[in-house]
C-alpha cells in the first residue's frame, strides 16, 4: 500500500493500455484524466453524444422514473455537488476539464429489482431504485455516482468500442492468415477470456479509483465506499460471480483494493473549497 504513490496515476492500473504500435493509431492515442493511463480512443465525443443522447431520452420516454420524493433529489444533488467539485478542482489547477462538454443528468428509475447504477457519455446517469438500501445513505450514493461519472470521464464507452474494432480486425486477420477459418470458436474464447473480459475489468477498477478522487474531492466520506460493496457482496449470497467469467473485478478484490486506495486518495484529494 505505501507504494501506490510511486504507482499512482500512471501505473496504478496496468495492461490493456493504447495499442498505438501502429502509426495510423498514433494520433488517437489518449490519456485518462487523473490516472494518465494510455487508451485507444478513435470516435469524438460529438459522435458518441449524437447517439447516446438520443438513446438516453429514448430509455427515459419507456421508464418509469420517479420525481420529486427526497431519494431523486439527494441523487440530483449529489450528481452536481460532484459536478461541481470536478469543475472547482479543473479550474484551481489550471487544467483542461474533461467534463467541460458533458450534458449533466440525473434520472431514478422506479424498479426495485435491479441493482444497478450506469452513466452514458457526457454524464447521462441513471440510479434504480433497487440499488438504493444497499447503498443506504448519502456516502454510498456518492461513491456508486463517483464511480458512474468516472466511466464517462475516463471515456470507456468510447475505448471499449475503439478497442473492440480494432480487435475484430486482428481476429479477422488471425483467423485469415493463422488459424485459416477453422477455429473461429477457439479466436472467439481468447477474445472474451484474454482481452474482452479482463480489459472491462481493468475499467471498472480504474472507475473505483477515480471514483473516490471525485467523491472525495466533494466532501464524501470515501471509506463508504468498501462498505457499499460488502453489502453488496452480502445481497449476492456472500460471494458473487467468479472474476475470471466476470466483466467486473469480484467483490473482494474490489473491497481489497478501496481499502488500499483510500489513505492516499484521502491525502492527495481533500475537500475542495
Amino acid at each position: 500500500m505505501t507504494q501506490i504513490n510511486n504507482l499512482s496515476r500512471r501505473k496504478f492500473i496496468i495492461g490493456g493500455g493504447c495499442m498505438c504500435g501502429a502509426s495510423l493509431l498514433l494520433s488517437s492515442c489518449t490519456e485518462v484524466a487523473l490516472s494518465e493511463r494510455k487508451q485507444l480512443n478513435i470516435m469524438s465525443d460529438d459522435f458518441l453524444y449524437s447517439r447516446t443522447f438520443p438513446a438516453y431520452n429514448n430509455f427515459k420516454s419507456q421508464s418509469k422514473l420517479i420525481t420529486g420524493t427526497s431519494e431523486y433529489n439527494q441523487i440530483v444533488d449529489i450528481g452536481f455537488k460532484t459536478r461541481d467539485a470536478i469543475n472547482v478542482y479543473y479550474e484551481t489547477n489550471s487544467q483542461k476539464n474533461p467534463t467541460s462538454n458533458f450534458q449533466w443528468e440525473f434520472i431514478l428509475v422506479d424498479d426495485d429489482q435491479t441493482k444497478n447504477a450506469w452513466c452514458m457519455p457526457g454524464g447521462k446517469i441513471a440510479f434504480y431504485s433497487g440499488i438504493l438500501p444497499i447503498l443506504k445513505n448519502q456516502d454510498g450514493i456518492a461513491s456508486v455516482m463517483g464511480h458512474e461519472i468516472a466511466h464517462a470521464v475516463a471515456r470507456h464507452s468510447a475505448e471499449r468500442a475503439s478497442t473492440a474494432m480494432v480487435t475484430d480486425l486482428g481476429i479477422m486477420a488471425l483467423e485469415q492468415l493463422v488459424l485459416g477459418q477453422r477455429l473461429p470458436q477457439a479466436a472467439g474464447y481468447v477474445r472474451q477470456f484474454g482481452l474482452d473480459l479482463p480489459f472491462n475489468r481493468r475499467q471498472e477498477s480504474e472507475a473505483d479509483y477515480l471514483g473516490l478522487i471525485f467523491s472525495s474531492l466533494a466532501g464524501y466520506d470515501i471509506n463508504e465506499s468498501y462498505k457499499v460493496w460488502e453489502r453488496m457482496k452480502e445481497d449476492m449470497g456472500g460471494s458473487g460471480p467468479s472474476e475470471f467469467f466476470s466483466t467486473h473485478p469480484s467483490p473482494d478484490n474490489r473491497i481489497k483494493k478501496l481499502k488500499e486506495w483510500i489513505p492516499i486518495v484521502s491525502k492527495q484529494y481533500p475537500v475542495i473549497g
